[in-house]
């Protein structure tokens, strides 16, 4: 008899952690599907401050050189176009920190690049920093 209810028991448990299978039902608005597939048509589209077209692969800490700082956000700007008239390949970035704008340059691995470029912008630009920020790391080109 115990043996009976003892099976009896053991068929209960099993049956009571058994799974059955079930439906699952999607529910939602056709506007989601739209607005992903216009997403995906605006990234491939030019370039924009939001979805930049660069070579970047991967932002990681490196070292800029600022070039310049001050309070008048005209003579940051025009700096950074004479610095881009200059080294045209290099980067700029201008940042607002109340009240100075700031202008490094850059997107440098190791400190010794980026003073390497000091060194070469020390007769143009008189106050030269170098920082220690994330930047934009770019590919690393393949020597044939």
């Amino acid at each position: 008899m115990k043996k009976y209810l003892l099976v009896f028991v053991m068929l209960c448990v099993q049956q009571s952690f058994a799974q059955s299978k079930g439906e699952v039902t999607e529910i939602k608005d056709p506007l989601i599907d739209s607005l992903i597939a216009r997403r995906i048509e605006l990234n491939k589209q030019k370039a924009t401050t939001t979805n930049p077209a660069s070579n970047v692969i991967v932002s990681s800490m490196g070292y800029r050189v600022q070039v310049f700082y001050g309070a008048d956000r005209r003579e940051a700007f025009s700096e950074q176009n004479r610095f881009k008239t200059a080294y045209p390949r290099l980067r700029t970035y201008i940042t607002y920190k109340e009240p100075n704008y700031y202008l490094r340059v850059g997107d440098f691995r190791t400190r010794i690049e980026a003073q390497n470029l000091m060194n070469e912008l020390r007769p143009s630009f008189p106050t030269l920093f170098i920082f220690r920020e994330k930047i934009n790391a770019p590919i690393l080109e393949e020597y044939k």
